[in-house]
């Protein structure tokens, strides 16, 4: 698979970005689920739709004024000749979506421009790429049916599946109003006691505790594959990705989520759409739990990780 992954962050104002970067383009659509979105170009990733390839995808802090992150992506795909080419010059499409971490750090600050162009600066092999508190996970928090002040801290995560020459990557930044359950069902993360333990929403659903907080909730995610597929099988693919997010998220898909799966190809391997999205639920499943997983401690809020962050 030909991408690179950076992350940029203010871990000082608890905000940030991550960038999938597509050096050669990607086939890539989109299927938006969440009921309080923040996005960018979505639809542009539509298969009627005339622009095919997309050239990176950004993911950031700070609801829709976030999304200004994706100019400098723009910027800096620009000054290394990416984009599609008007025959006027080359414009880079560079679609976005964002998650709400104003309650986190400090709602006058959110990724910008320079950001923008520090996460594509900070580009690497995804493989390497450190979970928990990066990027567009800096700010993010985990089971706010209780309210925010008994939320847990997450982050981004991602995780990787292979069957035979065929590769689907998922990578998720997890800022729920759900729990976080593990493979069995269990609760990984959610709205916490002071005694250390998760309680599942259903303790809050039919009570006066439960806190629906329109717009400070979402999980985003993108998932990239080596095999060769249309804008129509890659917004099917995203629709069956959804499915990972369904088991893992309790409850997802509300009406105060902005829940957004892209999904990009960059390969040539044959394979069907059925099992990539069977491969791609299951990777984002994985790459969901990582990011409570791997999240450290901060700002007041209990991670699973070790050694808080501040």
């Amino acid at each position: 698979m030909e991408f690179l992954v950076g992350h940029a962050q203010n871990y000082e104002k608890a905000t940030g970005c991550t960038v999938v970067l597509f050096p050669k383009g990607a086939v890539a659509s989109c299927d938006v689920r969440g009921g309080a979105p923040a996005t960018r170009e979505t639809d542009l990733l539509n298969p009627h739709c005339l622009v095919t390839k997309v050239d990176g995808i950004l993911l950031a802090g700070g609801s829709a004024f976030g999304l200004c992150a994706a100019d400098g992506v723009m910027s800096w795909c620009l000054e290394n000749d990416k984009g599609f080419d008007t025959g006027f010059g080359l414009v880079p499409i560079i679609p976005a979506a964002c998650i709400f971490d104003f309650p986190v750090g400090e709602k006058q600050v959110w990724p910008d421009y320079e950001m923008g162009i520090k996460a594509c600066e900070n580009a690497q092999e995804p493989f390497k790429l450190p979970m928990g508190n990066w990027g567009a996970g800096t700010g993010a928090t985990v089971g706010k049916y209780a309210g925010i002040k008994r939320a847990m801290k997450s982050g981004v995560g991602w995780h990787a599946i292979q069957k035979g020459k065929l590769k689907v990557y998922a990578l998720a930044v997890v800022n729920a109003f759900g729990a976080v359950l593990d493979r069995n069902g269990a609760l990984i993360a959610g709205a916490v006691e002071e005694n250390g333990k998760v309680l599942a929403f259903d303790n809050f659903a039919d009570g006066e505790d439960v806190c629906y907080q329109w717009g400070e909730n979402t999980t985003l995610a993108v998932v990239v594959t080596n095999g060769k597929f249309t804008k129509s099988d890659c917004k099917r693919i995203s629709i069956m990705a959804h499915d990972g997010m369904a088991r893992t998220i309790s409850p997802a898909h509300t009406p105060f989520d902005g829940d957004v799966v892209f999904c990009a190809a960059t390969g040539k391997e044959d394979s069907s759409v059925m099992d990539t999205g069977t491969m791609a639920a299951e990777a984002l499943s994985e790459a969901i739990r990582k990011a409570v997983r791997f999240a450290k401690s901060a700002y007041g809020f209990k991670g699973r990780g070790e050694s808080p962050i501040i």
